[in-house]
């Protein structure tokens, strides 16, 4: 890109002390190659499962998301009359594609955000569960990257957290949008990180929590 789009754009957000941990829709509707919304995600997978391991050692709050319809979808609106493919998730019909991937359940303690759009955010009570607990920084995994990782990192920022999407931790079915997406993301919303430096920044992080 020419010096001009480097000089304004693509600016490195500080990060802050009291992160939180949102793992998008990790759920067996991405994963099983049956599924209409299979994405070929194993390896974001398993980067997930470290992550998820790495933020409850360090003692994070951590937060969940699932999809969940009404029988006929009317609580979907648009998107559901947009992408027939998420029917997968109304109450009832696919209950097997609704489970979490294996090593990416919810633990006791952990919140558990469902939702009905794209951003994790919309019609939900994240925002408000994270500002009670203090929360400045939000750590972003799961799928998919040009959609509801997309979506939730651009109104994280909105809110007025500091949205830190986990590169190796988020996934897509083709690597054209995936890429696309993380650059845009980092150039003008987000800082996009690889998994090592995010272990890292959650050890210091972790350190504060216990002080």
């Amino acid at each position: 890109m020419s010096g001009t789009f480097d000089v304004g754009f693509n600016r490195r957000l500080a990060l802050g002390d009291r992160p939180a941990l949102v793992v998008i829709d990790f759920v067996q509707a991405y994963l099983k190659p049956s599924s209409p919304l299979y994405a070929g995600v194993e390896s974001a997978r398993a980067a997930c499962a470290s992550l998820l391991q790495a933020a409850r050692a360090a003692g994070i709050p951590i937060l969940h998301t699932n999809v969940s319809f009404q029988p006929g979808g009317k609580d979907g609106g648009i998107f559901y009359r947009k992408l027939p493919a998420l029917s997968c998730f109304e109450r009832g019909l696919h209950p097997e594609l609704t489970e979490f991937g294996v090593g990416l359940e919810p633990a006791a303690g952990e919140t558990l955000i469902v939702k009905q759009y794209a951003s994790a955010f919309f019609g939900t009570s994240l925002a408000a569960t994270l500002i009670s607990q203090r929360v400045d920084t939000l750590l972003i995994a799961g799928v998919s990257t040009s959609g509801c990782v997309r979506a939730t990192a651009v109104d994280a920022c909105q809110h007025g957290f500091i949205p830190v999407v986990v590169r190796d931790a988020v996934g897509d079915r083709a690597s054209g949008p995936h890429e696309a997406n993380l650059y845009d993301l980092q150039a003008k919303y987000a800082e996009v990180m690889s998994l090592d430096e995010v272990v890292v920044y959650l050890t210091h992080a972790g350190g504060l929590r216990a002080q």
